[in-house]
């Protein structure tokens, strides 16, 4: 079930993080020069690999608390 809801969560934050930064990038960005337009699409590209991989990390290991047995 984790990873149904996980794979459901992840479509729809992919899905919304491209569309929102699309039109950030395009409100903002109209009038500068090409190489700011490509350091932030370039950034905006690579950026939503950190929560995905959080919810991807989730999928397979969840919020599991560790306890260790030698602590007693």
């Amino acid at each position: 079930m984790r990873k149904f809801i996980g794979m459901l969560v992840l479509v729809i934050f992919v899905i919304s993080y491209a569309f929102t930064a699309m039109v950030i990038g395009d409100m903002t960005l109209q009038h500068s020069s090409r190489v700011v337009q490509l350091l932030y699409f370039g950034i905006a590209g690579i950026a939503w690999t950190i929560p995905a991989g959080a919810i991807i990390w989730w999928m397979e290991h969840g919020f599991r608390i560790s306890r260790r047995r030698d602590a007693d």
